[in-house]
């Protein structure tokens, strides 16, 4: 048999089926080569339990393959990722500062040429945790601080970490306070059975609107519980928790000696997309995450966690471990503005007013296009989502989230934001989760075609 690699295969295409990687090679090696795979020497890989867990169709795998699949087919409203929107001044910053860097032989070479320590690029860090203690008086140094590539990788870290399987064969779990939560969280736990949720009282507000609270009688904080976490504003409900429900929460945690994660990824102070009421809290027993992603840069993949040293180091050498060390383009692209406290400023004045726009004319669509309709809407009061509950709704949220893309109009079905949660609530299937934050015709088109397929199931 001639030799095989090296030379010629031009495609291989990956598909996921059944938890396992079919691998078909197309090829201009000849018959011989296609009967080589076809007689199976590649045609099934054998996967660890972690392959097979990371393999077996994750919700954010389905919103991560839609939205891509949306973007390359076209003529799709795409009202189901978390895409930010553009916003040209914040970009014209942004390249200034990216010109700013090409144009000097030195910053350069810091850019793209050296890596930075584990825990992130330090003049960031120093910039950053000085901006924290003049705003809001935070005892912070940059070595509370580690940077990760993306948020995403960091509440891996920090979920497998702090959860999962113990040493002495125990199990530790993530308490979420209040489902509905981040559709990212729930696939990131190595172990199984990885979170406890609890379910949100229902607070009714008029006719159409309504707010999840937190239902402290119900949150029971055993021995298996190795820390809670929340995010805030909410994805996917835009609900911001109040300073006294993140203190009761902040209180049982440190009571009981496990940390607390608060997911800021639209919060203050960037990129501020809050339209209430809300006060920053963190002290060393918290674990506050932040992100860029939000602020107008997702593909720089900059995540922050703030935190106590001694977790800090831990996560900076598992850093180290899987990454080597965080990108540097973030940092070097936001160094200055967080240094000069310009990103608080943009982050209220230009920022947090586009979405506020923004959802103020999505939510006017709602309450003009769905008249008639049984429909009731989460407060937005943070985030670029609107969280839609269709009271006894006909079908379940994620049949109608396939109808809707059969129509060109692509959502997220809200029974995968329960993570944790057992089974049998009925609310959970009768959710939408939808983003306000592309342009704002193609919101209404969506939102109207939206209430033409309700419409529909109601004839």
């Amino acid at each position: 048999m001639p030799l095989l690699f090296g030379i010629a295969i031009y495609q291989v295409v990956f598909s996921f089926e059944a938890g396992k990687i079919l691998f078909f090679v197309s090829c201009a090696l000849g018959a011989e080569t296609d009967h080589f795979f076809q007689r199976g020497v590649w045609g099934c890989m054998k996967l660890s339990a972690f392959g097979e867990k990371l393999s077996a169709g994750a919700g954010i795998l389905s919103l991560m393959d839609d939205l891509g699949n949306a973007l390359a087919e076209g003529g799709k409203i795409m009202m189901g990722g978390g895409n930010p929107g553009y916003i040209p001044e914040i970009q014209a910053v942004i390249a200034d500062r990216l010109r700013a860097i090409t144009e000097d032989e030195q910053l350069l070479r810091r850019l793209i040429g050296t890596y930075d320590p584990p825990r992130g690029e330090r003049e960031f860090l120093q910039a950053l945790a000085e901006l924290l203690r003049r705003e809001y008086g935070w005892d912070l140094s940059e070595e509370n601080i580690c940077l990760t590539n993306g948020s995403q990788s960091a509440f891996f870290l920090l979920f497998n970490i702090l959860a999962g399987t113990t040493v002495n064969g125990g199990k530790r779990k993530i308490l979420l306070p209040m489902a509905p939560e981040y559709i990212g969280y729930a696939d990131l736990g190595l172990a199984d059975d990885f979170f406890v949720s609890v379910r949100p009282r229902i607070e009714m507000i008029g006719e159409h609107l309504f707010k999840y609270r937190v239902d402290f009688e119900h949150i029971a904080i055993t021995n298996e519980i190795g820390a809670i976490c929340v995010s805030r504003p909410t994805n996917p409900t835009g609900n911001v928790l109040t300073d006294d429900e993140i203190t009761g929460l902040a209180r049982l945690a440190e009571d009981h000696g496990i940390p607390f994660i608060i997911d800021n990824a639209y919060g203050i102070p960037f990129p501020g997309m809050m339209y209430t009421e809300a006060t920053p809290i963190w002290n060393e027993h918290m674990v506050l995450c932040m992100s860029l992603s939000k602020f107008g840069l997702p593909a720089v993949r900059t995540g922050i966690v703030i935190a106590g040293k001694e977790l800090i180091r831990l996560l900076a050498g598992v850093n180290a471990v899987i990454n080597l060390a965080p990108g540097s383009f973030g940092p070097m692209l936001t160094t200055e503005i967080v240094r000069s406290g310009e990103i608080i400023r943009l982050s209220r004045e230009v920022i947090q007013p586009f979405y506020r726009h923004k959802m103020e004319q999505a939510l006017l669509c709602v309450q003009a296009s769905f008249e008639g309709l049984v429909y009731k809407v989460h407060v937005p009061e943070g985030a670029m989502f609107l969280w839609i509950w269709f009271p006894g709704l006909a079908i379940s949220g994620r049949q109608l989230y396939e109808r809707l893309k059969q129509k060109g109009v692509v959502v997220v079905s809200g029974d995968y934001f329960f993570p944790g949660l057992p089974p049998g609530w009925r609310h959970a299937d009768e959710c939408l989760r939808i983003t306000y934050s592309q342009e704002e015709e193609d919101v209404r088109r969506g939102i109207h075609i939206i209430a033409e397929e309700l419409r529909a199931l109601r004839a």
